[in-house]
């Protein structure tokens, strides 16, 4: 008898380990993961009162352990890694976002990347948003109350792992940039933001773009919204245009003469059909990415191309005009703080700290992003964002999201969806590797 029953509580226990698991023959789950996966589900059908509810619980929690796994639900609700920071909910469906959009009457703002914004490796460009621009104070208090949030992959972002040999290893993402496009309520773009921007540029383009989005939808003729459209690119080209000729007669008066100058080449779309860009050019689209990739992206690229350290110097030049542009808030530097390795962070601590003057190896990190921050901005102001008003204002901008945001990533982000490898082969280059060291994924049955 007492065989018996211990046989069935085995047959018993088997049986809520298998449901546990997801049923017999499954990978076994951890059923706290489990629970709170299913916590955040029911929250995040709630939209962004049920992440109002995690960041109650979060907050009112004083055991460390616990802490911590609020914070996962809050990711998991917020849809994005560190909403504990940024406080903000993200739509993932942009069918969701559009009648949140109708029935709160706000615009929608949608970030297109590589990788998703709930990962700790999506591409570079997305990371730095979540630490310098959402996270941001009055950024994300601006974007709760005028904008309906959404974000969508573009294609997984590639990723390298160097092994030292010696159980250190260095992980990082290669390549990879991302927009954020303003959007009405039935998903037609009014205006696109390329790359990074400083914090106090990223509001004012925020507030000029809920301004525009508001003024575009009471105009009832598709028409007349049309030439809105064009009418107010075509003022914001004329207005980049002053801007930059103001610095360039403080930084580099030489370029005035001749009236007409290039300040950056660009395959035309025929071009970069007959050949894909290298990584190494993607990388330089963005400073404060490349800053990071170059290192790693140099290997991959064809020989001969190296960085062009004249342009990067007459850049820099520039932004340290627009240097406020660029500063982080209080809340940014704490992210920060966070996430550099440790014994930065306790340094950084130490120098705090110490009566004697120590040198902040933080603030020195703080410094070079700001001021990476600063050279993306005005050169993605004056070159690509100048490119997409132009592109509105000769009606060339198509008004849907999905080819506008192709034509972004192909001709400004020099990563088109035609090549599958995102420039990091080596072409026509011998690598003595089999198959050139490339392995694609097994053919769909």
């Amino acid at each position: 008898m007492l065989r018996t029953l211990g046989l069935l509580s085995l047959v018993s226990l088997g049986a809520v380990a298998a449901y546990a698991c997801g049923g017999y023959g499954t990978t076994c789950r951890d059923p706290g993961v489990m629970q709170l996966d299913q916590e955040a589900a029911a929250l995040r059908a709630k939209g962004p009162a049920g992440l109002l509810s995690a960041l109650e619980r979060y907050s009112s929690t004083s055991d460390n352990d616990e802490a911590e796994r609020l914070k996962q639900l809050v990711d998991q609700v917020a849809g994005q890694r560190d909403a504990t920071a940024s406080r903000l909910y993200w739509y993932t469906d942009l069918e969701q976002a559009k009648l949140a959009a109708a029935e709160s009457g706000r615009p929608i703002l949608s970030l297109r990347m590589l990788g998703k914004l709930t990962d700790e490796y999506s591409c570079a460009n997305s990371r730095f948003f979540r630490t310098a621009l959402y996270a941001n104070a009055e950024i994300s208090d601006y974007l709760r109350d005028h904008f309906v949030l959404h974000w969508e992959s573009v294609r997984p972002v590639p990723r390298v792992t160097v092994d030292f040999g010696d159980g250190r290893t260095l992980e990082r993402t290669l390549t990879g940039n991302s927009a954020h496009y303003v959007l009405d309520a039935t998903g037609a773009p009014v205006d696109a933001l390329p790359g990074l921007y400083g914090p106090q540029a990223f509001l004012q383009w925020l507030e000029r773009s809920h301004d525009l989005a508001s003024r575009y939808v009471k105009i009832s003729s598709e028409m007349g919204r049309q030439r809105f459209l064009q009418e107010y690119h075509t003022h914001r080209e004329l207005v980049i245009a002053e801007q930059l000729r103001a610095d360039l007669a403080e930084v580099a008066p030489e370029l005035l003469n001749p009236p007409t100058y290039s300040l950056q080449s660009k395959a035309s779309p025929a071009e970069l059909q007959r050949r894909h860009p290298t990584a190494l050019q993607a990388a330089r689209v963005a400073v404060s990415k490349s800053l990071v990739e170059t290192k790693l992206v140099a290997p991959f690229a064809p020989a001969g191309e190296a960085l062009a350290e004249q342009d990067e110097r007459f850049w820099q030049v520039i932004a340290a005009r627009h240097a406020d542009e660029a500063k982080l808030d209080a809340q940014s530097v704490a992210l920060m703080r966070g996430k550099v390795p440790r014994e930065i962070a306790d340094a950084a601590m130490r120098a705090t700290y110490s009566k004697r003057k120590v040198e902040n190896p933080l603030l020195k990190i703080v410094g070079d992003f700001e001021r990476s921050l600063a050279v993306d901005g005005v050169r993605n102001e004056y070159t690509l964002h100048r490119t997409i008003h132009n592109w509105f204002a000769n009606g060339t901008a198509t008004q849907e999201v999905g080819p506008l945001n192709e034509r972004v990533y192909a001709e400004l982000f020099l990563t088109p969806s035609s090549d599958p490898w995102l420039g990091l082969t080596a072409g026509d280059a011998y690598a003595a590797l089999d198959q050139g060291g490339l392995t694609e994924p097994p053919a769909a049955k």
